[in-house]
């Protein structure tokens, strides 16, 4: 059986910790503590490791052979299907942070969880960009008293960098999933029910998509309806896959057969692009709008909650690590959280109190509404006072 021990004083183990994201994280993390990084192809890594002051050391998930190492806490940047990570940190009372799991793996890790009733910090943080989406949406909801809708919608860059593991996220547009709308429950269908939505001053069309955002707001902000949306920098891209949605090929293509051929379709081969979403939180007439910006991109972004999420599994960021399993939107003071974006070189842009009828964004007929206007006052780098 794979071991870890705790460790105050060791290493930060990051698993994956030299793929697309988890170098980030590595590099991040290493201004402040050592790092320990882990992989199947650990010759991957060594420059890596060497450039950060760090180890780097062989963990293939996939291979039965067990893992032994003293750390102080763990991230997760890596797809644990056998939730071999989970169980070798909640057994070891080491915190743990794991940013990869899509819907049905998070419903399951937090069942696994449940059951192993760790006192250790468990922040299950696969919310969109490493749980930035779900902070920035407890930020706007306690500034406004509560959160009956939010509405998430995210422009993903196709110039941008995409590692295996976000590709493999992605790869589920022929699968339903549960969302909750108006407090109903019902199964909703990717790349449908799509709209124009004003992201960072472009109009971008995006289509629901299933991230666990929607399965942990309902249960931790009360939100009636909890809602992510997803479209291309390239509408060329965005009418493609929803024309292809419209034909049926996610659902008849859905066999390991085509799995390359789909892949191929979500997989960004560039060098870079800037990272952007919109979160809308709505409550008693009210609503509240934040624009994140990366100009690093989407694997930085993700990266940035991790590290977020290590100062919280960690209390290192103004309020004490949590007990047991925990969201990123359940942090005490996720104003605070949000305003330490700015220093990790992330923009934030709000417009408050604007009317909950007003600026409303198009339905899937038309337009190109959901402008960022029309807010009684505007920050940028941090959240509300």
């Amino acid at each position: 059986m794979d071991e870890l021990r705790l460790d105050p004083s060791g290493p930060v183990l990051v698993t994956g910790g030299y793929g697309t994201v988890g170098a980030e994280i590595a590099r991040m993390v290493a201004v402040d503590a050592p790092v320990l990084l882990t992989g199947r192809s650990p010759e991957r890594g060594r420059a890596l490791a060497d450039a950060v002051g760090g180890e780097v050391r062989a963990w293939d998930l996939a291979d039965p052979a067990a893992f032994r190492a003293d750390v102080r806490a763990v991230i997760s940047s890596v797809n644990d299907p056998d939730d071999r990570v989970l169980r070798a940190a909640v057994s070891a009372g080491v915190p743990y942070v794991d940013i990869t799991r899509w819907t049905s793996r998070l419903q399951r890790a937090v069942a696994l969880a449940a059951l192993l009733r760790p006192d250790s910090p468990v922040l299950f943080s696969s919310a969109w960009m490493g749980g930035v989406s779900s902070l920035v949406a407890a930020a706007l909801a306690a500034d406004l008293g509560g959160a009956e809708r939010v509405e998430i919608a995210v422009r993903w860059d196709t110039a941008d960098r995409a590692g295996a593991d976000s590709v493999e996220f992605m790869d589920r547009l022929g699968v339903d999933f549960e969302v909750v709308d108006d407090g109903a429950r019902r199964l909703a269908s990717p790349l449908t029910e799509a709209r124009t939505v004003g992201i960072g001053g472009t109009p971008v069309r995006v289509a629901r998509i299933d991230t666990p955002e929607q399965f942990t707001l309902p249960l931790t902000l009360g939100t009636t309806t909890a809602a992510t949306r997803i479209g291309f920098s390239s509408p060329g891209t965005t009418r493609a896959l929803l024309a292809l949605r419209g034909t049926g090929f996610f659902r008849w293509a859905a066999g390991e057969r085509w799995t390359p051929l789909r892949r191929a379709l979500l997989h960004s081969p560039g060098e870079g692009g800037t990272a952007r979403l919109r979160v809308d939180v709505s409550h008693a007439g009210r609503v509240r709008t934040a624009t994140v910006t990366d100009p690093r991109g989407q694997h930085h972004l993700t990266a940035v909650g991790a590290v977020l999420g290590l100062r919280r599994v960690l209390g290192t960021d103004g309020s004490p690590a949590p007990r047991g399993p925990v969201f990123p939107e359940q942090h005490p003071a996720p104003a605070r959280a949000v305003e330490a974006l700015a220093a990790l070189g992330v923009d934030l842009d709000l417009v408050l109190d604007r009317e909950a009828d007003r600026d409303a964004d198009r339905d899937a007929d038309g337009g190109t509404g959901g402008g960022t206007g029309g807010g009684t006052d505007r920050t940028q780098g941090g959240a509300a006072a």
